[in-house]
């Protein structure tokens, strides 16, 4: 990603909408499907400037690594855990380490060897460990944010679920969410493009719609993998390692 695009994620990520729902959301999916006991060993493949640690820390043991030197540090001082270095696919560290889960949170979009990532993380998982990914949907909502994050691509379920399989591993659960904001949030791309406007999607908006937005997508949490949530902005799935 471009550094001003970290350095908005380090100063915004605490009390957006987005960043503050998609947390509660993740959060219910590990407690309803990850099925971990509260010492569970945890690795966050890209940290960011580690805005999702506090929250996986209530789930277990957390570990994490990042590519970007200045994410690592943001995020060294934020939580003070001690991120590594680590780059998919083939430079992932901990390599004496097995995990109960492996979160890739908005981090697969960002790599060109998606496959081969999610197989390279395979290999440190734990027996029954889970790896929880999400993506953002839609190739056809591609925009200048996408440009401006490095994406190498939006996914479908079909596209997630073939990047699994040539990874040799079965999705247990897979789901689109924000489904709710969907129509604000493609009436605004719509607009962006039209006008040809820069600026940023991920620009803080006052703070009563902040927290309208958030209340609203974090309602998502009592939804996701309880009802059939056939549309949404982005794409949830659980992982695990193909029987043998």
């Amino acid at each position: 990603m471009e550094q001003d695009v970290y350095e908005r994620m380090n100063q915004l990520e605490a009390k957006h909408w987005w960043f503050v729902a998609r947390r509660k959301i993740i959060a219910a999916v590990i407690t309803r499907f990850a099925a971990l006991d509260g010492a569970a060993n945890i690795l966050e493949a890209g940290v960011g400037t580690g805005g999702n640690i506090a929250m996986l820390q209530k789930f277990g043991d957390v570990h994490g690594f990042e590519y970007d030197e200045s994410a690592r540090a943001n995020a060294n001082a934020k939580t003070g855990l001690p991120v590594a270095y680590g780059a998919l696919p083939d430079d992932v560290p901990f390599h004496e380490s097995k995990f109960d889960l492996i979160c890739l949170l908005d981090v697969l979009e960002h790599i060109e060897q998606d496959a081969k990532s999610l197989a390279a993380l395979s290999t440190r998982l734990a027996p029954t460990g889970k790896i929880l990914v999400t993506v953002p949907a839609y190739p056809w909502l591609w925009s200048q944010h996408d440009v401006n994050h490095h994406h190498f691509r939006r996914y479908t379920r079909t596209t997630l679920k073939i990047a699994a399989k040539q990874a040799g591993l079965s999705v247990d659960r897979i789901s689109n969410f924000n489904m709710l904001l969907l129509p604000l949030i493609l009436s605004v791309r719509v607009l962006k493009r039209l006008s040809r406007s820069t600026v940023s999607d991920d620009k803080m908006p006052g703070p009563v719609f902040n927290r309208l937005l958030s209340t609203i997508f974090a309602s998502e949490r009592y939804l996701v993998g309880r009802v059939p949530m056939p549309v949404g902005v982005s794409i949830v799935a659980v992982l695990s390692r193909n029987e043998c």
